[in-house]
């Protein structure tokens, strides 16, 4: 029975694979899609859950056709979808608190009087609304090792909303006039480039200045009449906070989360195909051995052959 493995000699027994069977020992790296915020000076979204084995992770090995799905990023006020890879599955990311008591536009889950102005956990948490001290939204929500997130910011009295958390650092708080940053994501090169991903959303500015969006995807924040930027598609972001309504006239709404991504990387003896066409199969050139990578911008299968 064939191994193929980026490694070299480790044993598939004791897995129940079948004889004949094609198996190749492969690492992955796994984005779930960011959460999305809402209007009037709202907390960032969370950035989608994080989980790699890439580098020096352990490997997962598979065999024959294997369901890929990439997760949707949240509609404002939403929290992301999971991204799904063999037996790994990254939670979707938290959606940002709503703003003010009296917005017009409530769409989130996060609606019921006890709870409606506190970020939502998930892979990252989502930010809290501005000046309020809230609950503080947990990462890492399934809890998995190590933690595929970090919880998002809350602050007593704060004008500025607070940030999402990232793969790599919790969301910013925010102050009287200005919105928390984003949480950072991280940076991963598994694809053959160092690209980073699973940024946090900025929270809303109160009267001057939005919160930047983490490294990673994370949507910028509005301010005073201005809208919330959305995660980037394919990096699991969280969405910006919407800025404040002037007078209740103009509603600001917060961004959408970012979609996420999974990638598969696998030996160069490994025949990989990846459905359907929107998906790629790339050979990595030297240093990298010839590795080949499967990456999924949208839900599909991998085939090994």
């Amino acid at each position: 029975m064939p191994l193929n493995s980026t490694r070299g000699g480790a044993s598939a027994k004791g897995f129940g694979f079948t004889a004949g069977s094609v198996v190749a020992e492969v690492d992955y790296l796994v984005v779930a899609g960011g959460g999305g915020s809402q209007p009037d000076v709202s907390g960032g979204g969370g950035a989608g859950g994080y989980r790699t084995s890439f580098p020096g992770g352990t490997a997962l090995e598979i065999k024959g056709t294997v369901s890929v799905t990439v997760g949707a990023g949240g509609s404002p006020g939403s929290p992301g979808s999971s991204s799904i890879f063999s037996t790994i599955t990254s939670a979707g990311g938290g959606a940002g608190g709503v703003g003010s008591d009296a917005s017009p536009v409530d769409t989130g889950p996060q609606q019921s009087p006890a709870n409606r102005n506190d970020g939502v956990p998930g892979g990252s948490g989502g930010g809290a609304r501005a000046r309020t001290l809230g609950v503080i939204a947990s990462g890492n929500t399934p809890p998995v090792s190590p933690p595929q997130g970090n919880p998002g910011a809350t602050s007593p009295g704060a004008g500025g909303s607070n940030g999402g958390g990232g793969a790599n650092a919790a969301g910013i708080s925010g102050t009287p006039l200005t919105g928390g940053a984003g949480g950072a994501g991280n940076s991963n090169s598994i694809s053959g480039s160092a690209v980073s991903y699973a940024g946090g959303g900025g929270g809303a500015g109160y009267a001057t200045v939005g919160g930047a969006g983490g490294a990673g995807g994370g949507g910028a924040a509005g301010c005073l009449g201005t809208c919330g930027t959305a995660g980037t598609v394919n990096t699991g972001g969280g969405g910006g906070g919407g800025g404040s309504m002037p007078g209740g006239a103009t509603i600001n709404p917060g961004g959408s989360g970012g979609s996420g991504i999974v990638f598969v990387r696998g030996p160069s003896t490994a025949g990989f195909a990846a459905a359907p066409g929107t998906n790629t199969v790339t050979t990595l050139p030297a240093p990298a051995g010839g590795c080949k990578v499967a990456t999924f911008t949208v839900s599909g299968t991998l085939t090994v052959s």
